[in-house]
């Protein structure tokens, strides 16, 4: 069976509204994929297939419980502790600093906590007179792909749910993803660790030292002028067992309820479990720790968590609903990929991650398509790392992080993507899907 013209034609209706949309992003991003199913089946009568519920809510409840724990100062709590790790090794701000700003977009799912101590790094690594570009671009790449290793990311939350309909456990899939990100992080801030001039011998730093442009950065330890609010700990300690929870229940068959109907045995979902406990964590912050009512969204992880959600349910509404009407034909076209050349998906995963901008969205586009093409869920688990290209082209982090170098070693390139998150970016995607395939053939 072959694809016929109209296939054709609805294949780049897809492929123009995610060009599209991912040069808008967020919400853009979401609308465009709106267009398309609407062109797709208003337009061209192709059924339309489910959009990814059970991820949607997946990533609304942790989006909810991180937007409390914001909300109670807990949050901002972490950002203090990082920048007191970070200013312990100055010396070491290479390595230290990457695995100082990931460690804490683990715990809580969101680049937000590390976004705030890019800064820190910056000034850190000058203050120790090394250079920052190191520290600064291997710090942004590990932060940026640290929701892989998160059981509370939204990435997460979609590749939990995409697997759990293949009888893969959570803790299977954290078994296999957190020592990868460590090792494909180390990998990264190795590759950068000799990576140009010294500070004082490089020509632009020179430059702005002469001309009196340079400055370090004011302000200091940051924690001098931090207040910390009522029952920040508290709401922190909830959080991390509200993880806890969800990683165990969902990781041990035994303790999920069942369900007898008939002949049929039903057993809590993990997706459904992860969404009832995020929002009792949620509640349970909201009581103890007396989180006033306008904090609940109005912090910064709400409103991108929303934008985050938009941007899924649309592009992946659209993309399902070409490829659940041509299921077969893909199937057969591509059923070879399984067993002859495997890693060919691989670069496939990266290039669409690189014009998507959201690791959330590539992770709902190209796992559910690797499952169709017969790909074992262990490999799709394995190699997940090539799903994050969305450094290639430089976003607000890498933007925002070059203006925080103020010596003018980080730099975006005149080619835009010759920059200085190129080299720790394809070091990590490549090293975490070797690793990590490697580490997948132990765990399963």
């Amino acid at each position: 069976m072959e694809m016929d013209l109209m296939s054709w034609v609805q294949l780049a209706v897809v492929l123009l509204c995610v060009a599209v949309g991912g040069r808008l992003g967020g919400v853009g991003l979401g609308a465009a994929g709106g267009l398309g199913v609407c062109v797709l089946v208003l337009g061209l009568g192709v059924q339309p297939g489910s959009p990814p519920t059970s991820v949607l809510l997946i990533i609304t409840a942790v989006i909810a419980a991180t937007s409390v724990l914001q909300g109670s100062g807990g949050l901002d709590l972490l950002v203090r502790l990082a920048e007191k790790m970070l200013r312990k090794y100055p010396k070491a701000i290479t390595i230290v600093g990457p695995f100082v700003c990931s460690l804490f977009v683990m715990l809580v799912g969101t680049a937000y906590v590390a976004f705030a101590v890019y800064p820190v790094v910056a000034e850190v690594a000058a203050s120790a007179r090394v250079r920052p570009e190191r520290a600064v671009s291997a710090s942004v790449i590990s932060a940026g792909i640290g929701v892989m290793a998160s059981p509370m990311s939204a990435a997460m939350a979609a590749m939990v749910g995409i697997m759990s309909t293949q009888g893969i456990a959570f803790w299977q899939i954290l078994a296999v993803t957190v020592p990868t990100f460590l090792c494909a992080t180390f990998c990264a801030a190795l590759s950068v660790f000799w990576r140009g001039k010294e500070l004082e011998e490089d020509p632009e730093f020179q430059r702005r030292l002469a001309s009196g442009d340079y400055q370090w950065l004011a302000g200091g330890d940051l924690s001098k002028n931090y207040e910390e609010k009522k029952g920040a700990k508290t709401a922190v300690v909830i959080f991390l067992l509200g993880i806890l929870v969800s990683i165990l229940v969902g990781s041990v068959p035994g303790l999920r309820p069942e369900w007898i109907s008939g002949d049929k045995v039903t057993q809590l979902p993990i997706p459904s479990l992860i969404q009832m406990v995020m929002l009792a964590t949620a509640f349970v912050i909201i009581m103890v720790c007396k989180v006033p009512s306008d904090k609940f969204a109005s912090g910064s992880v709400f409103r991108s968590g929303l934008i985050g959600v938009v941007g899924v349910f649309g592009i992946a509404w659209c993309t399902g609903t070409f490829f659940d009407s041509h299921t077969q034909v893909l199937s057969d076209a591509f059923s070879g990929i399984a067993s002859s050349a495997p890693f060919l998906f691989c670069v496939a995963a990266f290039c669409v991650s690189t014009v998507i901008f959201s690791p959330t969205v590539s992770t709902t586009i190209m796992m559910p398509l690797g499952l169709k093409f017969g790909l074992p869920p262990e490999f799709l688990i394995g190699t997940w790392a090539c799903c994050y290209g969305d450094f290639m082209i430089p976003g607000g982090a890498q933007i925002g992080c070059t203006a925080f170098d103020r010596t003018g070693t980080t730099r975006l390139g005149t080619f835009v993507i010759n920059h200085s998150y190129l080299r720790p970016g394809l070091v990590f995607v490549v090293s975490g899907t070797v690793i990590g395939w490697l580490i997948s053939n132990l765990v399963f």
